[in-house]
This record gives structure tokens, sequence and C-alpha cells, in this order.
């Protein structure tokens, strides 16, 4: 499905990336990052089925409660449905288009790559300790050499595993 609206110029929106991550250091104190919440929001759901499921050294280091970083997450979800409204290229939809063309219209073949790549990225960036917005964005921010290199790997791998997916198909 085409935009109705006129998507977003690139620059503009990294301009606002930009500008997000300076304001979370000055208003907040803290530079932006995402994959800790799921940390949180698990052990949180673990904590009221099971209080001894989340007396682990690994979630010791961590409050469960819903802070700055959990209400981000939640704003991401909030401006993405509210921009797709905005430009009228919200649908509901099972299986995108460019994955039913390439690899057909059932949806539990997709929803079984989704979840697995969900699984593979939320375990890689716990093992890295912390996510692409975490290393990349803020680490570029901060002009480090370790958020640069970030930046570039999320950049190849995602490329390599497009066209690996997709074989240079276009949407």
């Amino acid at each position: 499905m085409t935009n109705k609206g006129s998507p977003w110029s690139p620059y503009l929106a990294g301009a606002l990336s930009g500008v997000l991550g300076v304001l979370s250091v000055l208003v907040a104190g803290k530079y932006l990052g995402a994959s800790t919440t799921m940390v949180r929001a698990v052990g949180m759901v673990e904590e009221a089925i099971s209080p001894a499921l989340v007396e682990t050294p690994y979630f010791q280091k961590y409050t469960l409660a819903i802070d700055w970083q959990f209400l981000f997450v939640v704003g991401i979800m909030a401006g993405a449905f509210i921009s797709s409204l905005m430009d009228r290229s919200f649908k509901v939809q099972a299986v995108p288009d460019m994955w039913a063309k390439r690899f057909g219209t059932k949806p539990l073949p997709r929803l079984i790559t989704a979840f697995a790549g969900g699984v593979v990225a939320i375990y890689g960036a716990r093992l890295a300790g912390g996510c692409p917005s975490g290393h990349g964005l803020s680490g570029l921010t901060q002009m480090s050499v370790s958020g640069f290199l970030a930046a570039a790997g999320f950049f190849l791998g995602g490329i390599i595993m497009a066209r690996l997916v997709y074989k240079g198909g276009e949407q």
C-alpha cells in the first residue's frame, strides 16, 4: 500500500532524532536506549506470577518498575501509530505485501519468523549490553568510536539480511 500522504524527509527525521537525543540528556540526564525495557517488562510479569523467578542476579540489576525508558518505548509505539494515521498508511495486515510476494500469504510462517527474529534481536541486544538506539544513536551523539562501529554494523547487517531474505526486491 502506498502512502496517501507525503513521507517524512529522512533529513528531517534524522535531525529530530538528534534533537531528541540531546533533549534526553538535558532533561532526563539519560542517553536514549530501549532494550532494558524488555527485561523490566518480563521481570514485572514474572514477579506478578511468581516472585521467586526474579530473585536472580540478572533481575536484581534492574528496578522492575515503569521508568523513563519504558515510557520512551510506549511513546515510540504511540508515535508510529499516530504517524500512520496522519499519513493514512495505517492498516491491519498479518502478512506484509513484500513478504507475501516472496514467501506467500500464510500468516504462520511470517509469525514464526518474526518471533524468531525478535528473540535473536533481544538476545543480541542484551548480550551487547544495549540496543541499536543505545549503542548507535547515543554512541553517535557522544562521537564514540564504538557508536560509529555499532551503527556501521547495524546498517551492514540490515543490508545483508534484506538481500538474503528479499533478494533485492522492492516493496
